[in-house]
């Protein structure tokens, strides 16, 4: 086991190094850096002033070097104009070279200067991750549960008209994106001229003008159900419904080995079957399914974070891409690329501990 997760670690490590380059290829082509010299001095710059000004600014070096002053492998640059110092890991004033740190990178902490925030991308990512971190609770609390219960019950008798019901509602769901199914939910339950919050206002059966909030701006301060609800059921729909389906074959697949048919000709009861012999197993797939669901939440909370207005990750990334926010882009990038690979890894592990097969071999 040991020397499996150092050979993992060690893919992981290439495969983070391979990624956070072409991210930062992509956002430093010559285009975004145009429009990044223009947003930050004058959009009236001639082109050799764009030059000029990206030179100025290290922008000037073979984009492997920069890469490289990014991790913090590379020393940063510096230029001295005027008696002035001006470099990289220049923060402040500084009096002599000897103030200046040699390296100022990701390795050493220092993720860059947000264009868009004005903050640093260290401070930005922590404060967007921690609003992401609730919504992603919630949704796998309401998520996992349901969508388990679902499969079991559906894998139980196959064929059965439950089985055909719940399959044709985990179907449903995951044929429904996040924005469509968003969008259904707030015209129903959050619209105070459509939907049921009009009939339930007018029967006095609710306060305000609409059963739920249709922005989740509210919920950045103070989680309630009332404002949290919409966005937690738009992105756990979709993964019911997967997760359901996967369940479902899975407890399809053990309900007809040999081993469930001789307790039941032991006269084992069906429910017993069920919890002692069949569970178990039925689980090990869809445990792998679970895992995955967190890179998949990280594209669910763009979508509906915009929508809900809700300032977490998914919101954070959409208005780096969209202001060339090039620091708070390789950023997220970071944290998008090392939160998939680690959640692999424990769906790896963890699927080694619950198959026995696996283990022993």
């Amino acid at each position: 086991m040991f020397a499996f997760v150092l050979r993992r670690t060690g893919v992981m490590f290439l495969t983070v190094l391979a990624l956070t380059f072409i991210v930062f290829w992509l956002t430093n082509l010559p285009p975004n850096l145009e429009k990044l010299a223009k947003s930050e001095a004058s959009v009236r710059m001639s082109d050799a002033e764009v030059a000029s000004w990206l030179d100025r600014n290290g922008y000037g070096t073979p984009t492997l070097h920069r890469y490289g002053q990014w991790l913090g492998v590379v020393p940063g640059w510096t230029r001295e104009e005027e008696g002035r110092f001006t470099g990289r890991c220049i923060t402040g004033t500084v009096a002599t070279l000897d103030d200046i740190p040699a390296r100022c990178g990701l390795l050493q902490g220092q993720w860059g200067f947000s264009t868009v925030f004005k903050q640093p991308v260290a401070d930005v990512i922590k404060r967007a991750l921690s609003m992401t971190s609730w919504l992603m609770l919630w949704v796998m609390i309401v998520m996992v549960p349901t969508a388990l219960t679902l499969g079991v019950l559906s894998g139980m008798r196959e064929g059965s008209w439950t089985d055909r019901i719940l399959s044709g509602f985990a179907i449903v769901t995951t044929a429904t994106p996040e924005y469509v199914s968003g969008v259904i939910f707030i015209v129903v339950f959050a619209s105070a001229t459509v939907g049921i919050s009009p009939v339930l206002a007018e029967m006095g059966w609710i306060e305000g003008k609409t059963l739920f909030q249709g922005t989740a701006t509210s919920a950045m301060d103070r989680i309630t159900f009332w404002n949290f609800a919409l966005p937690v059921m738009t992105i756990a729909l979709y993964g019911i419904g997967y997760i359901a389906r996967m369940t479902r074959a899975s407890m399809t697949e053990v309900m007809s080995q040999q081993y469930i048919r001789t307790a039941r000709l032991k006269g084992v009861s069906f429910s017993q079957v069920v919890m002692k012999h069949a569970l178990r197993n039925a689980l090990i797939a869809p445990f792998t399914v679970i895992m995955l669901q967190f890179p998949w939440l990280l594209n669910g909370v763009v979508i509906v974070e915009t929508l809900f207005n809700y300032k977490g990750f998914g919101w954070t990334l959409v208005q780096a891409a969209g202001n060339n926010d090039i620091p708070l882009l390789l950023g997220c990038s970071v944290v998008a690329v090392v939160l998939v690979l680690i959640t692999q890894l424990i769906s790896d592990i963890g699927y080694v501990f619950l198959n026995p097969r696996i283990r022993l071999s």
